[in-house]
């Protein structure tokens, strides 16, 4: 089934879903008075200015494959001509009480992986965030409650959302660079964090994360992943 015609009945289990808000603090680019409408770029518009369009983009997050995930989500990011992006997203069905990794990944194909991307973790066949990469792309923007949204709060597990089911906004600024590969359709959204086993915790069944050995694999693995188109 097309993404497209999924949108709708993923959007009805989530509204019924009782997400728990995932309050998001505003970032230092928020900019809720200003409302930019999107602009159609017409022969002749210089392509700096086509490439500080607004624009709206939906992705509608999927299980991983491999990763033995029954959840669903949708994103949506509202791309401002100044950088400025209002980020949504909805997920249920993840792990519950468990921290769970959120990032705007791009500078890849623009694509969520198949299941031939998967790897052989502690003897067991899964997709590591690094098996995902040629995929998605390395991380552009962390999707925190608070505080940085860079990639060097990629693993700040304290300032992303912690229940199974949730409802996260909030506004920051992307980088030009990151922005663009908005605009150019080549980002995805990717939430992390699996219960591989279906014990109902991380722990070590797929060995420790290839990102950080301090953690196991499980809370870094990718869960839900989702183009924004």
């Amino acid at each position: 089934m097309k993404a497209s015609l999924l949108a709708p009945a993923i959007a009805a289990v989530l509204l019924g879903a009782g997400a728990v808000p995932a309050v998001a603090h505003e970032g230092p680019g928020s900019d809720e008075g200003r409302h930019t409408a999107s602009a159609s770029v017409a022969t002749g518009v210089s392509p700096f200015l086509s490439q500080q369009r607004s624009v709206f983009t939906l992705a509608i997050l999927l299980p991983v494959p491999t990763n033995h995930v029954h959840g669903v989500g949708t994103a949506t990011v509202q791309l401002n001509s100044n950088n400025t992006a209002r980020i949504t997203v909805n997920a249920t069905g993840l792990l519950d009480q468990a921290p769970h990794a959120m990032h705007i990944h791009a500078k890849g194909n623009g694509e969520c992986p198949n299941a031939s991307a998967a790897g052989i973790h502690n003897g067991r066949r899964a997709m590591s965030t690094t098996d995902g990469l040629p995929a998605y792309g390395p991380i552009g923007a962390s999707l925190t409650l608070r505080g940085d949204t860079s990639p060097a709060s990629a693993l700040a597990v304290d300032r992303f959302p912690s229940t199974g089911t949730f409802h996260y906004s909030r506004t920051i600024q992307l980088t030009s660079d990151i922005a663009q590969q908005v605009r150019s359709d080549n980002a995805v959204v990717v939430v992390h964090g699996i219960d591989y086993n279906g014990n109902g915790r991380y722990d070590n069944v797929l060995g420790p994360s290839e990102l950080d050995p301090a953690f196991p694999m499980e809370a870094t693995a990718p869960a839900l992943c989702g183009p924004l188109h």
